[in-house]
């Protein structure tokens, strides 16, 4: 079949609107067990900087990532993590959360609940872009927790709705760390 010139023009014009949805919803995929962790980088409540990087080799990292400052899933989630710091601490793992909040927002979330570790303020959604975590066509991240070891790779992942699963997820996954 022989083709025109507008015929040839179309249909490149064609392809090219048809990989084009592909090309810009592509988003960093999430993290499997076993992949190299994105060494991300953010500013905490305090504005400090923050960076994986410092933390890979000397401590194991629990990344999660949570949709809204005080908010019932998410207040139950930082509480948690709070209850429990004694035994992480103990199986040297640092816990850092990550949402699409400003500092300020951290800062008052922290202070109204006494939560003992940081918060980072993905406020342009880098970081979780970089994890593949952000709900699609919001300025928010999904729940999804990431156990990183002192190699940097992903040790465990939890991805789910349920405060209460991260909660006993990364639990039991400390406690194996701690069995090794």
């Amino acid at each position: 079949m022989k083709m025109n010139a507008f015929q040839l023009f179309a249909a490149a014009a064609l392809v090219a609107l048809l990989s084009l949805p592909s090309a810009v919803a592509q988003t960093a995929s999430t993290p499997k067990v076993g992949d190299t962790a994105p060494l991300i980088e953010g500013k905490n409540q305090d504005g400090k900087d923050w960076k994986l990087s410092d933390d890979v080799g000397k401590k194991v990292v629990l990344l999660y990532f949570y949709p809204k400052d005080d908010t019932k899933g998410c207040t139950k989630e930082a509480c948690g993590l709070r209850d429990h710091m004694g035994d992480l601490t103990k199986g040297n793992v640092e816990v850092i959360g990550v949402s699409f909040d400003s500092t300020e927002s951290h800062q008052a979330f922290i202070s109204k609940y006494a939560l003992n570790f940081p918060l980072l303020a993905d406020t342009d959604g880098k970081i979780a872009e970089a994890y593949g975590v952000r709900m699609s066509g919001k300025s928010m991240a999904r729940r999804v927790s990431f156990l990183i070891g002192l190699d940097g790779k992903i040790i465990h992942v939890t991805d789910s709705p349920s405060a209460d699963v991260h909660l006993t997820e990364m639990q039991e996954a400390v406690a194996k760390l701690a069995k090794k």
